[in-house]
């Protein structure tokens, strides 16, 4: 079998007569993978998640040579790499603060695509596989608060392996499996530096290149929410509207790169603990398992949704078996056919009677937990609640983006106060915040194919910059 025919020449036509799917594959993801014209500032957040990742684990692996999962001694080599290890107070920086900066990119990437539609027809699998990469993420970030064996990371990983506790029945068989002990221990230390380091890692980069497939299969949406492969160029094929990604937004992309890079290492060199918000106080203590700190709260990335479990005490069971009765009402009275209202009705009623049936009611432990887990699934339902017969913001009512700002404060004020102690007032916000939330959610069949919308147009609406 002679070398490939190539039309490459000097090495890259060396490597193409040998490895031929290389320069397919270039040519199919990069240079002939065409995208819209008028890509905006919101397409940045894609392609900088996927460089936070190369920077999280690159510094990840260096971070490993020094590390020593053990209880005696990890505490002391987070210290040894802040202080004696040349340029490690610069890795573990990098580290920490590219892990709040990556989910700070993945929310504003999660933002573009419910202000642009981007888990609607065609693109539900690249949504879905989005928010398996959401959940791998935030798994992959619980194992690793663990690993400074500090106050916080101790007594966080306690309570939150705990909750396992509040699932009937193999809770405490479940919990005991997570932690490896009794107690969190340093067989749970052990185990979490194996998830954090090798698993979760493998599933991520497994799920991140699913979802670039899957991606370039349909194609990227606009702003304008239009299928720029429906209007082709006659003569080549190609479409009207659409441009080659490299090098056009690999340049563009380059810009981004550079303001974020600045802003990133503005952060490593001057504010790294980000005033206890990346860093907290309480994990530059050794962990105490005798001694208890007196809030006990994740990072911030976690708190709107910590701030959800918090909110579900046996008064708000209550408020949410309510709303649930008033919900299961909406869509009998929504729903044609008769074993679809019994459905909704009968289903409103059981879990209402789940909440506050006195003896049959699940405890507002376990209805934490599954709101708080329910809080996180729920995107993945986007693509069958909203209803809107236009993708855009940029073609719906004005009004329906005042809704999504408004979930966006409410993710927010649910954030904020994830992250102070309990308190009387700070109770009363999480519960209106968590109705809001889901609300926004549940109730998307209804609100998001009223009022008036504008025309989409055939073509892009497109101004060089």
């Amino acid at each position: 079998m002679g070398l490939h025919k190539t039309q490459y020449s000097g090495l890259a036509g060396w490597i193409d007569a040998r490895m031929p799917t290389l320069m397919t594959e270039y040519k199919k993801h990069m240079a002939e993978y065409y995208v819209a014209k008028n890509f905006n500032f919101w397409y940045f957040f894609g392609s900088l998640a996927l460089v936070v990742l190369v920077i999280q684990i690159v510094t990840g692996i260096f971070l490993t040579m020094h590390y020593k999962p053990d209880a005696n001694l990890a505490f002391a080599s987070v210290e040894y790499i802040m202080r004696e290890v040349p340029g490690g107070w610069f890795i573990r920086y990098m580290h920490s603060t590219g892990a709040s900066f990556f989910f700070i990119v993945v929310y504003l990437h999660m933002f573009r695509g419910l202000l642009y539609g981007s888990y609607r027809t065609p693109r539900e699998l690249v949504w879905l596989i989005g928010c398996a990469i959401f959940l791998v993420l935030m798994g992959e970030a619980f194992f690793g608060y663990l690993l400074p064996w500090g106050q916080m990371s101790y007594w966080g990983a306690q309570v939150i392996v705990n909750l396992f506790s509040a699932i009937p029945f193999i809770g405490e068989t479940l919990s005991l499996y997570v932690r490896g002990d009794y107690v969190v221990s340093d067989a749970t230390l052990t185990r979490f530096f194996a998830m954090h380091v090798i698993a979760f890692p493998l599933i991520l980069l497994a799920l991140v290149v699913a979802h670039i497939l899957a991606l370039h299969d349909v194609g990227s949406l606009n702003p304008d929410g239009i299928e720029i492969k429906d209007k082709l160029d006659p003569a080549t094929g190609k479409p009207v509207d659409g441009i080659p990604f490299h090098p056009y937004f690999t340049v563009h992309d380059g810009i981004g790169l550079s303001v974020f890079l600045l802003l990133f290492f503005g952060v490593v060199f001057f504010a790294p603990e980000m005033g206890g918000y990346f860093l907290e106080w309480n994990n530059f203590i050794p962990a105490d398992p005798l001694t208890t700190p007196a809030h006990i709260a994740p990072v911030w990335y976690f708190t709107p949704f910590y701030s959800i479990l918090r909110a579900t005490t046996e008064q708000f069971m209550w408020a949410l078996a309510i709303g649930t009765l008033l919900y299961g009402a909406l869509v009998f009275l929504s729903v044609r056919t008769g074993r679809a209202k019994v459905t909704a009705l009968g289903a409103a009623l059981v879990l209402a009677i789940l909440m506050v049936g006195g003896p049959l009611a699940l405890e507002p432990k376990l209805w934490g937990v599954i709101l708080m887990g329910a809080s996180v699934l729920i995107f993945m339902g986007l693509p069958w609640l909203d209803r809107s017969p236009v993708k855009s913001m940029r073609y719906r009512p004005r009004w329906h983006f005042g809704l999504l700002l408004g979930f966006v404060a409410v993710f927010l004020v649910l954030g904020y106060f994830g992250t102070q102690a309990p308190s009387e007032v700070g109770q009363w916000f999480s519960m209106t915040g968590t109705l809001l939330y889901f609300a926004f959610f549940l109730l998307m069949p209804w609100w998001t194919p009223q009022g008036t919308f504008k025309p989409v147009p055939d073509r892009l609406t497109f101004k060089p910059h």
